[in-house]
């Protein structure tokens, strides 16, 4: 029988052989993602398979579980690209960090410069059971000092879903939305596609970002899409080209 409903796309499919990445744990040994420089070249490999041409290394950056320092997290890109196979070396375009904001990180942005992913972009996250205390000021803080905050995978934060407004609220404060492109395939689970497809129709998010941890995130991209705005994600993933050095 004839169907007028278009099979949904896959993932990877919609990656651009000039994609640029924005945010993954790929660096070996220093978060929860890739743990040796093997692990590193694996994923690097699979990737660029899928169309990666660039990868901006974000590892967490939260005292107490992950003790990163800018320098820490420098030496380590360093001394990765310096002993990955050329192919996979070329693809190491900078190393910025995904800062979780808390009272340690407001210490940070007094102290130190903190790693961009371009000029003074960085990529923020909260933590995933509770808003942080006083968002606001802390969003007015990060701007004071110079820099363009990007929130990480908004879609993910679940005390929001029952609140949808505090995205545009948010939004309103100049802050930009980097998607991850797992959550448009249902990795998260429904609730979390279902909010990443309310986003994407309101024109809220800005860029999108893999969030490689390891080798089941990479094998989700072969996973159909879960989102109705296909054409919205692609448009997303595109702007990832604003970060080519």
């Amino acid at each position: 029988m004839f169907s007028f409903f278009k099979p949904k796309a896959i993932l990877k499919d919609l990656i651009p052989n000039n994609y640029i990445d924005i945010h993954s744990h790929m660096l070996p040994g220093i978060d929860d993602g890739a743990s040796t420089l093997e692990e590193t070249e694996a994923l690097l490999s699979k990737v660029k398979n899928m169309g990666f041409s660039k990868c901006i290394m974000t590892p967490h950056t939260l005292p107490e579980i992950w003790e990163n320092t800018t320098e820490g997290i420098k030496q380590t890109f360093t001394e990765t690209k310096a002993n990955l196979e050329t192919p996979y070396k070329e693809m190491m375009q900078g190393a910025a960090s995904e800062y979780m904001i808390n009272d340690a990180f407001m210490t940070r942005l007094d102290t130190e410069p903190l790693l961009t992913l371009k000029d003074n972009y960085i990529l923020i996250e909260m933590s995933y059971l509770n808003p942080p205390f006083a968002l606001i000021d802390i969003i007015y803080e990060i701007k004071h000092k110079g820099y363009q905050p990007i929130l990480a995978h908004p879609e993910r934060y679940l005390f929001y879903h029952n609140d949808l407004k505090m995205y545009d609220k948010i939004k309103d404060l100049d802050v930009l939305f980097q998607l991850n492109l797992l959550s448009s395939v249902g990795y998260y689970g429904t609730h979390v596609s279902k909010v990443s497809d309310y986003l994407l129709h309101a024109d809220l998010i800005d860029f999108v970002g893999s969030d490689i941890h390891h080798q089941r995130h990479v094998n989700a991209f072969n996973h159909k899409i879960a989102v109705k705005s296909s054409s919205k994600l692609s448009a997303a993933i595109e702007r990832n080209q604003f970060f080519i050095a």
